[in-house]
């Protein structure tokens, strides 16, 4: 009895024991998680539950030069519902009300509303989905409905905002100002994404049933700041003039793709800028920045840079005599043939370059430089002729121009063949930024796409004018070749672009590519300036694989694209006119003001956008929920419901512009 006894109390001991430890386990356990590892669970456990979320700025907007809207963010709000949070005397004396409220803005049955309201609060729905796609001033006007006045805690409101990015001009110069998103950076919008992006701000929200997140207060813990605006070189007018002009000869000849490209003379400001690829239906976008990335050969538009070094080296003058043949020469077995059948016989090195004799050039440029290809290759160096011009703006195209100690790239056809423009390579902004410098009596600029960065209407940067070259040749040379390419329009290959009205200058290009198949391609091109005896635009045009069966020449194909753009600036705005930058700059500030100062109103009436810049008038009529139709270019000159109606959701208003 007695050992049974012992044992009964061993086993009690032991079990006692056993418990103690247990016991300061748990306590050893509670004191380590209290000051040790306290924080780290604490963090934990609220992150289950409140988490902060990052507010995305607002992007800054992209405009033109003349204050019309290229790229903007849109806020766009969605609304939910805490049915639950709201006091039983707030639910019932505001209900009826809100569903009315409700019923005016999104178009159902107050009924419907109501009976939807009341159902979330007796399922204890916490999340209960409103609308979405508000723009600023509905979010605004919704905030001020009954129950919802009260907040987020009493009336129970969630908002969620987000941001849309929207080109209000459409697809007119898209891949220009470009993008900042999951597909990369490209154009202005990828270049300039720093300004552009603005800074995060952030919100707390808390986890609520169903995975759902609930903002834990009206206020944002860090509000976002928007980003910069960048007021852009572009000019809406020429660039909607050179963006149809293009597109209607790329239709008309059913060609691949092409792009056309307007700079300013003495500035290089890019005033439109245009890419077109066609599709597989027929149909014309813009598909890719040609202008800028595509470095192809140039044809005879290289005969300028050619002649430009040997009329500085003084090897020729314009009144030599050439003798073209019979319009066909031999190199190693290769031909060199002139468009014309038959050739020109003899002819002036001026008359060589007014009708694109290929002959004449390939035996002006080898007979002078067959011996010494090097020093022709210098010649094009020293004019910054085959160097990347350095853009902003990513994705800029290889220059190529062959060197005579590459021995796998250099033969004895290299020299004749680059002298009427093959075997180098240049992309038409390149092209263009030598002719422009011919225009520019020799100072090279580097084309700009961009004038200012702006913080509302603070400049915070300005860009100005940049020098590539001070001076790419000799004047005595510039004035040669400026009145070879104006008797290029007068009597050579453009004569049918010719107008005595107004006088253009350039040269036609005509390549072959793809020329080691069964079907060989043409590269069409025109680049030149206008007016011709004070330049003030510079202009090329490049079209690839036009239908030969409707033509492909430089002079049918590019050329009328060229005049057209230079008839339609012409008779838009006279050249004679001069404008100062103090103006255009006055004139642009004034616009964007009135622009921000409209966009940051509460309007409950139609307001008066009239005298406003069309895209901006449409940013925010659509902004307040409108449909807008537009007519014309420019200004607007009348609006089809007049200022202080009613808005009604979802109403078209036709707007005229000037």
């Amino acid at each position: 009895m007695a050992v049974e006894k012992k044992q009964i109390l061993n086993k009690l001991y032991l079990l006692t024991g056993f418990l103690f430890l247990f016991a300061m386990a748990i306590i050893y356990k509670l004191i380590e998680i209290e000051h040790f590892e306290g924080d780290l669970y604490r963090v934990e456990a609220e992150q289950g539950t409140v988490k902060t979320f990052e507010i995305a700025a607002n992007r800054g907007s992209v405009y033109t030069s003349d204050g019309s809207l290229l790229a903007t963010s849109v806020s766009r709000f969605d609304v939910r519902m805490d049915a639950v949070t709201i006091s039983d005397t707030d639910f019932e004396e505001g209900i009826k009300d809100l569903s009315v409220a409700l019923s005016e803005m999104l178009g159902k049955s107050a009924g419907y509303y109501e009976n939807k309201i009341r159902k979330a609060r007796i399922n204890k729905n916490r999340y209960l989905f409103i609308t979405r796609n508000l723009s600023y001033n509905e979010y605004q006007r919704l905030k001020k409905f009954p129950i919802f006045e009260l907040g987020t805690y009493r009336g129970g409101l969630i908002i969620e905002q987000r941001t849309v990015r929207e080109h209000p001009i459409g697809k007119i110069a898209e891949r220009a100002v470009g993008y900042d998103d999951y597909r990369g950076r490209v154009g202005i919008e990828g270049s300039f994404y720093e300004f552009l992006r603005g800074k995060k701000g952030k919100r707390l929200k808390q986890k609520i049933a169903k995975g759902q997140w609930k903002p834990l207060n009206d206020n944002n813990e860090i509000e976002p700041i928007d980003g910069k605006d960048i007021i852009t070189t572009l000019d809406l007018k020429i660039q909607d003039v050179a963006h149809h002009a293009l597109l209607g000869q790329l239709e008309k000849f059913e060609a691949d793709h092409g792009s056309v490209v307007v700079m300013e003379t003495k500035t290089g400001e890019i005033k439109a800028i245009s890419n077109l690829g066609r599709t597989s239906k027929g149909t014309y976008f813009e598909q890719r920045n040609y202008a800028i990335y595509e470095s192809h050969e140039p044809g005879s538009t290289f005969k300028l840079m050619g002649m430009v070094v040997a009329l500085e080296d003084k090897v020729i003058d314009t009144s030599e005599v050439i003798d073209t043949e019979k319009g066909v020469i031999r190199f190693h077995g290769k031909p060199v043939r002139d468009s014309h059948h038959g050739g020109y016989g003899e002819i002036s090195a001026s008359r060589v370059f007014e009708v694109s004799s290929n002959v004449g050039i390939v035996k002006i440029i080898n007979k002078h430089y067959g011996e010494n290809p090097e020093k022709f290759i210098k010649g094009l160096e020293r004019m910054k002729v085959g160097q990347k011009i350095g853009l902003p703006i990513k994705g800029e195209g290889e220059p190529k121009i062959p060197q005579p100690n590459d021995k796998e790239n250099w033969n004895g056809l290299s020299l004749p063949w680059m002298a009427y423009g093959y075997g180098v390579s240049f992309t038409p902004l390149q092209t263009l930024t030598f002719y422009n410098a011919i225009a520019n009596n020799g100072e090279m600029v580097k084309p700009r796409f961009v004038k200012e960065i702006r913080d509302q209407s603070n400049v915070v940067t300005k860009f100005e004018k940049e020098i590539i070259h001070p001076q790419v040749c000799s004047q005595e040379t510039i004035d040669k070749v400026k009145e070879m390419m104006l008797n290029v329009v007068k009597r050579g290959t453009a004569d049918n672009i010719y107008d005595p009205n107004f006088s253009m200058a350039g040269k036609t290009g005509t390549c072959q590519t793809e020329y080691w198949t069964d079907d060989t391609k043409y590269i069409s091109s025109f680049v030149g300036y206008f007016p011709a005896d004070e330049p003030k635009y510079s202009c090329i045009v490049v079209i690839h694989k036009p239908n030969k069966k409707k033509g492909y020449y430089g002079n049918v194909v590019a050329a009328p694209v060229f005049e057209r753009i230079a008839r339609k600036i012409y008779t838009d705005t006279p050249i004679e006119e001069e404008v100062s930058f103090d103006d255009e700059y006055a004139s642009v500030d004034k616009a964007y003001s009135r622009y921000y100062a409209k966009a940051n109103e509460t309007f409950t009436k139609m307001p008066d956008v009239r005298d406003m810049p069309g895209m901006d008038a449409v940013s925010l009529l659509e902004n307040m929920g409108l449909k807008v139709r537009i007519s014309g270019i420019g200004k607007v000159k009348s609006q089809s419901v007049k200022a202080g109606s009613e808005l009604k959701k979802g109403e078209t208003i036709q707007l005229e512009l000037s």
